[in-house]
Parts: C-alpha cells; sequence; structure tokens
C-alpha cells in the first residue's frame, strides 16, 4: 500500500535489540525441539495434550493446495478452498493476501539489509492464519496461494511486467468475486504499508459507504486490536494508527482510481468503474510498515508472521463467535488465543 504521510518517529535500538533477542531465542528452542526449525516458538510452550494448534502443521500438510472455487474464472492457484481441519462451524472466512502476480507491492530492507517484497509477506502471514482458523472449525477461501494474479489477466491488463491500471483494479475486484463465490461470512485483505523514513505503525481500514458499515467497523476494530495487541505483548512497541475509514486510502493509479474513492477490496459498486463489490462485511489490516527496518524485520521473520496470523485468527473468531444471552447478560462465548 503507498505512504499515508503519518509523522516520523525517532529511531528506537531498544525495539530493535528486544526483537533480535526474542527471534534468538526462539530460533534457538525451536532447532532443539522436535517441532523442528520451523516452527519458531512453539517448543517453548508446556505441552497441552488435546490443543488443537500443536498439529495443526502436521494437518495442514495433507491439502496444502486447496480446491478451486472456479478453476475457469480465476488464475491458477488463486481462490482456493480449504475445508476445516477440526470440527466444522459451518462458517467460511475469506483471507486475501495482497499483491501477487506482476504486482509485487512495497519493497522493504530489513535492519539486516535483507530486500524483501510485500507479496511474499502478506502470502505467508494468510498461509499460517489459514491453518489457525481451519484447526478451530472454520472454512477458509483465499485470494491465492502462490505468487501468481488472482485474476486471469488479459492484454489490456499488463504493460510489460506490471498491471496497468485496469489491470490493477481487475485483479483486486477478483478477490471480491472470490470471496462472493464462496459465501464468506467475513472478508480479510492483509497488506503491509510503506511510507517515508520513520512512518511505522498498524492501522485497518473499513468502508464506511456499504449497508453493512457498523459490521465493517466492528470487524477492523476486532482486528486491529487483536494483531496489534499481540505484537505489542512481545515487546516490540508498534504504534497504533487505529482504525480508518477506507475513504481516500490506498493507491491512486488513474484519475478514475481517485475518483471512485474507496478500497475495492471493501467498497461499493459505481457504474462504469467497478461492478462486483464484496457482499460481506470485510476489513483491511496493514500490520506494519515494510519501509521501516525493524518492522521490516518483524515482517520477514518466521516468528513475526506468525504473531501476525495468531492475532488475526483471534479477531475473526471474536467477530464470528457466537452471542450467548443469559439472564444476567449478554455476552460472547469465549475465543482461544493463539500463541
Amino acid at each position: 500500500m503507498p505512504p499515508r504521510g503519518r509523522r516520523p518517529r525517532a529511531p528506537t535500538p531498544a525495539r530493535l535489540l528486544a526483537f533480535l533477542i526474542a527471534a534468538a531465542l526462539a530460533a534457538g528452542v525451536a532447532a532443539c525441539s522436535p517441532a523442528g526449525p520451523g516452527r519458531p516458538g512453539r517448543a517453548s510452550r508446556p505441552a497441552r495434550p488435546q490443543r488443537a494448534d500443536q498439529d495443526r502443521p502436521r494437518l495442514a500438510a495433507r491439502d496444502r493446495t486447496g480446491v478451486p472455487v472456479d478453476p475457469a474464472y480465476f488464475s491458477p492457484g488463486a481462490c482456493r478452498l480449504f475445508a476445516p481441519l477440526r470440527g466444522n462451524r459451518s462458517l467460511t472466512v475469506f483471507l486475501d493476501a495482497g499483491h501477487g502476480g506482476p504486482d509485487p507491492g512495497a519493497v522493504g530492507v530489513t535492519s539486516s539489509g535483507r530486500t524483501i517484497v510485500e507479496a511474499r509477506q502478506t502470502l505467508a502471514v494468510v498461509r499460517d492464519a489459514t491453518t489457525l482458523l481451519r484447526g478451530d472449525g472454520f472454512t477458509v477461501v483465499v485470494s491465492r496461494t502462490g505468487a501468481g494474479p488472482v485474476a486471469r489477466l488479459g492484454p489490456g491488463d499488463t504493460s510489460g511486467h506490471l498491471l496497468t491500471a485496469d489491470g490493477v483494479r481487475d485483479d483486486i475486484a477478483a478477490r471480491a468475486v472470490c470471496a462472493n463465490m464462496a459465501h464468506a461470512s467475513a472478508l480479510v485483505g492483509v497488506y503491509y504499508n510503506s511510507g517515508a523514513a520513520g512512518a511505522a505503525g498498524c492501522i485497518t481500514a473499513y468502508d464506511p459507504a456499504r449497508p453493512f458499515a457498523a459490521a465493517n467497523r466492528r470487524l477492523a476494530g476486532l482486528v486491529q486490536s487483536a494483531v496489534l495487541g499481540a505484537m505489542n505483548r512481545r515487546g516490540w512497541d508498534i504504534p497504533d494508527a487505529g482504525v480508518a475509514s477506507d475513504t481516500g486510502l490506498g493507491s491512486a493509479v488513474s484519475l478514475a482510481d481517485a475518483a471512485y474513492g474507496h478500497l475495492i477490496l471493501l467498497g461499493p459498486a459505481k457504474r462504469g468503474y467497478f461492478t462486483t463489490p464484496s457482499l460481506m462485511p470485510g476489513a483491511l489490516i496493514e500490520p506494519l510498515f515494510i519501509t521501516d527496518p525493524f518492522e521490516a524485520s518483524i515482517a520477514a521473520s518466521p516468528r513475526g508472521r506468525h504473531v501476525i496470523a495468531a492475532g488475526l485468527a483471534r479477531g475473526i473468531e471474536q467477530y464470528l463467535a457466537p452471542v450467548t444471552v443469559s439472564p444476567a447478560g449478554a455476552g460472547s462465548q469465549p475465543v482461544p488465543e493463539h500463541r
């Protein structure tokens, strides 16, 4: 996503040191445990028999590609459905890994000098969140499972190796179509922010112009709170940019984009511009600035991606949790926290 022009902040070496120490400890524990180095942080928790999250990676390996929702409409590897791993809540969640294909998204550099690309990091978060949600009984439909685009791009959608303005709109619109075909109960887009030196923080957008605007706002608030809380409980001190209307957010590749004034993934239909809006409550989170070296380091680390995914799953589960009413008043069923 494009710069948001937020106030720069001074470098914070203490946060970077805390993150690097935590990452090193997590990697060391994982390397010495039966869980293996690919699951940082899991071995440090006490054994909890019957917990679904302990064997989710093993169960998820049974079907890594999912089931195509409509192979004729979408690109290979795009718009795929993953059934629950345990139980079945009869609810479907749609997750969009931002960018992909000819659109790599923002480019950042970690504190160690490693260059990372937004499209790869968003996909990694969505993969982790998919496994967590499936383990808790949800059906999950994802916009893409690989590096390619979501839409079947036509001649007018690309110019050289890049998407045209029409191509960007078509590829994002295809994600809303996928969510609609899946009859999802909630839609969440995962992107990363970019900006000038010093810009950092977590923000979640929602669209206030839809008939279900209140539900959009509630979903965005739960996702923002859960993801930011999950990160900052690790001592990362990520600034809270809050929940914001999508009006005027996002990149405007063309004058038509600027006139639309919404994020296509979340926004309403507009005649002559966009005709297939999403039909369910949605939110779009940018948990970090990929252009900030410290935050890019979190985005690029397996531990950081899992923490973000766990917060994402928790926020979505809170939104979709059934509400029970007792004589003493209303309340919601508790949602387990993914760690």
